[in-house]
C-alpha cells in the first residue's frame, strides 16, 4: 500500500515533547484533568495467573474506585484475555464498563491469520465489546506492508460491531518513521484506536511515539474526516504523566479528542496513583497506599 513521504524530526519531536511537560496548570483545573484521565482507564490484567475471582476483583474496582467520593467517574474499560470474557462481562452487568480483549495471539502475533480471525471472532462472540490486536511486526520490518494492511482489515470485519484497537507495539519498530508509517497503516485498514504497546516490551509508550501517533492521527483525520482513537499503554503509573499526556493531546489534537471514546490509558496501577491525588486535593493528606486495592 503506499504510505505518506512524512519523515519524522527526532529532534524537533523531542523538543516538543519537552516543552509540552513543562506546562503547568491551576488546581482547579488539575482536578478536571485528574478526573477525566480516571474515566479513560483501561484497566488491565493480563498475566498467565489470571484466574476469575481476580478478573471479578478488577470489575468491583473498575465500578467502585473510591468509597467516600462517590461523584468520581468509572474507568472506561477493563482489559482481559479473552477466557475471562465472560466471567467479567458477569461482573460488569449493568455498569457502562466496556470489556476489551486482547486477540491474534496477543502479544507476539505469531501465528496464523485463520486462528488470529477464529479468536477474534470467538472474542466478540463472547461479548467483547472491544478487540486489541496486535500486528505483525516481522512483516512490517521486512517491508510487507499489504500483509499488515490486509490482515487487520479482515480483523475489523471479524469485529462486527466491536471496536478495533491495533497495538503497534512501538518498542519492535526502532524508529519514529516506523512508528508513523505502522499508524498510517493501521487507520488506513480500519482501526477504531491506535495503541502504543502491549506492555510486554520495553520500551512502552513514551511521550516522543504517542506525539508521532497523535500528529499522524491529526493528518489522517484533515485527510480523511475520520476520527481515530488513540491508547498509550506500558508503564503510564503515575497521575503527573497522564496530565503530560492529556496537555499533548490537547495541544495536538485538540478538545474534541478528551474524552473516553477516543482516549485511553491502558493501566493498573495508574488509577490507585490518580486516586491518592484526588484525594490529597479534596482533603489536604495523603492516604496510605494500603487504602487502595493492589489490583
Amino acid at each position: 500500500m503506499a504510505l505518506s513521504e512524512t519523515r519524522i524530526d527526532q529532534i524537533g519531536v523531542q523538543e516538543r515533547v519537552a516543552r509540552l511537560q513543562s506546562r503547568s496548570i491551576k488546581n482547579d483545573s488539575k482536578i478536571e484533568a485528574l478526573t477525566l484521565a480516571l474515566s479513560m482507564i483501561d484497566l488491565t490484567t493480563l498475566e498467565g495467573s489470571d484466574s476469575p475471582n481476580k478478573v471479578r476483583q478488577l470489575c468491583y474496582k473498575a465500578t467502585h474506585l473510591h468509597e467516600n467520593f462517590p461523584g468520581l467517574p468509572h474507568v472506561a474499560a477493563i482489559c482481559v484475555y479473552a477466557p475471562m470474557i465472560g466471567t467479567a462481562k458477569k461482573a460488569l452487568q449493568g455498569s457502562e464498563v466496556k470489556v476489551a480483549a486482547v486477540a491474534t495471539a496477543f502479544p507476539s502475533g505469531m501465528t496464523s491469520l485463520k486462528t488470529k480471525l477464529d479468536e477474534v471472532k470467538i472474542a466478540v462472540q463472547d461479548g467483547a465489546d472491544e478487540i486489541d490486536m496486535v500486528i505483525s511486526r516481522g512483516r512490517f520490518l521486512s517491508g510487507d506492508y499489504d500483509y499488515v494492511a490486509e490482515e487487520i482489515n479482515k480483523v475489523k470485519e471479524a469485529c462486527g460491531s466491536a471496536h478495533l484497537k491495533v497495538i503497534l507495539e512501538t518498542g519492535e519498530l526502532v524508529t519514529l518513521d516506523n512508528v508513523r508509517a505502522a499508524s498510517e497503516i493501521a487507520m488506513t485498514a480500519g482501526a477504531d484506536f491506535i495503541k502504543t504497546s502491549t506492555g510486554k516490551i520495553q520500551p512502552a509508550a513514551t511521550p516522543e511515539v504517542t506525539l508521532v501517533m497523535m500528529q499522524a492521527i491529526r493528518d489522517f483525520y484533515l485527510k480523511h474526516g475520520k476520527q481515530v482513537g488513540l491508547k498509550p499503554a506500558g508503564g503510564i503509573s503515575k497521575s503527573k504523566q497522564a496530565i503530560q499526556y492529556l496537555v499533548m493531546l490537547r495541544e495536538t489534537l485538540g478538545q474534541d479528542w478528551l474524552k473516553p471514546d477516543l482516549f485511553r490509558f491502558g493501566a493498573s496501577s495508574l488509577a490507585n496513583d490518580i486516586l491518592m491525588q484526588i484525594v490529597k486535593q479534596n482533603t489536604g493528606i495523603y492516604q496510605s497506599t494500603a487504602y487502595f486495592s493492589i489490583d
